[in-house]
C-alpha cells in the first residue's frame, strides 16, 4: 500500500470548505428536528387518540426506512409532484430534520414520563393551564434528563450527513470524492475527512459526558 497525501495537499482548504456546509446542514436539521421531536412527543403523550395514532404512524414510517431514501425522495421525487426543483442543501435539511424529528421524539417523550407525575398533578390541581404547566415545570426537568441522549442523536446526524452527497451537495464527502477523481487518489482524501468526522462525534460525545457528569452532580 503506498499513500501519498502530499497529492491531496493543495486540495486540502477545498475539502474543508465542505465542513461549513456539513456543519450548517447538521445544525439547522438537529434544530429544527428537535423542534419538530417535541411537537410529536406532545401529541404522542395527548388524551387525543387521533394524535397518538398520526404521531406514532410518522414515527414508523420515518424511522422504519433508510434516511438516503427518504433524501432521494425529497430531492428527486417531490419536484415530480410540485413541478419546482429543490435546492440540495433545503432537501438535505428537510430530510434530516424530518428523520431527526422521529427519533428526537422518542426521547423526548421518554423524558417527559420521566418526570414525577405528582409534579403534573399538583400543577393541575393548582389550576395551572396545560401549556404553561409543560413549559415551565415539566419539560425544563425533561430536557435535563434527556440533554445527553440529544447530544448522541447531534452525533449520529453529523455522521449520517454524509450521505448528501448522493444529491451533489458539496460537504465533506462530496469534495474528498471530487479531489479523488481529480488525483486519481481516492484512499487519502477518504481518511483525511473520515479523520474530521471522527474528530466531529468525539468533541460530541465528550460533550455529552460532560452534560451527564455535571447533571449527576446536581443531582
Amino acid at each position: 500500500m503506498n499513500l501519498d497525501f502530499s497529492a491531496i495537499t493543495p486540495s486540502i482548504p477545498y475539502i474543508l470548505k465542505g465542513l461549513e456546509v456539513t456543519l450548517k446542514i447538521v445544525a439547522v436539521s438537529a434544530l429544527a428536528g428537535f423542534i419538530l421531536g417535541m411537537l410529536l412527543a406532545l401529541c404522542k403523550i395527548a388524551r387525543i387518540r387521533a394524535l397518538n395514532i398520526a404521531a406514532d404512524f410518522y414515527t414508523s414510517i420515518f424511522r422504519g426506512t433508510p434516511l438516503v431514501l427518504q433524501l432521494m425522495i425529497i430531492y428527486f421525487g417531490v419536484p415530480q409532484i410540485i413541478g419546482y426543483e429543490i435546492p440540495a442543501f433545503l432537501a438535505a435539511v428537510l430530510a434530516f430534520s424530518l428523520n431527526s424529528g422521529a427519533y428526537m421524539s422518542e426521547v423526548i417523550r421518554a423524558g417527559i414520563q420521566a418526570v414525577d407525575k405528582g409534579q403534573t398533578e399538583a400543577a393541575m390541581a393548582l389550576g395551572i393551564p396545560y401549556g404553561k404547566m409543560m413549559r415551565n415545570i415539566i419539560f425544563p426537568q425533561a430536557l435535563k434528563n434527556i440533554l445527553p441522549a440529544l447530544v448522541n442523536e447531534f452525533a449520529t446526524l453529523t455522521k449520517e450527513s454524509a450521505v448528501v452527497t448522493v444529491i451533489g451537495a458539496t460537504d465533506l464527502m462530496r469534495r474528498a470524492y471530487i479531489v479523488g477523481g481529480e488525483t486519481f487518489k481516492y484512499l487519502e482524501p477518504l481518511l483525511f475527512v473520515g479523520l474530521i468526522y471522527y474528530m466531529l462525534v468525539i468533541i460530541l460525545t465528550l460533550v455529552g459526558k460532560a452534560i451527564e457528569g455535571r447533571m449527576k452532580k446536581s443531582d
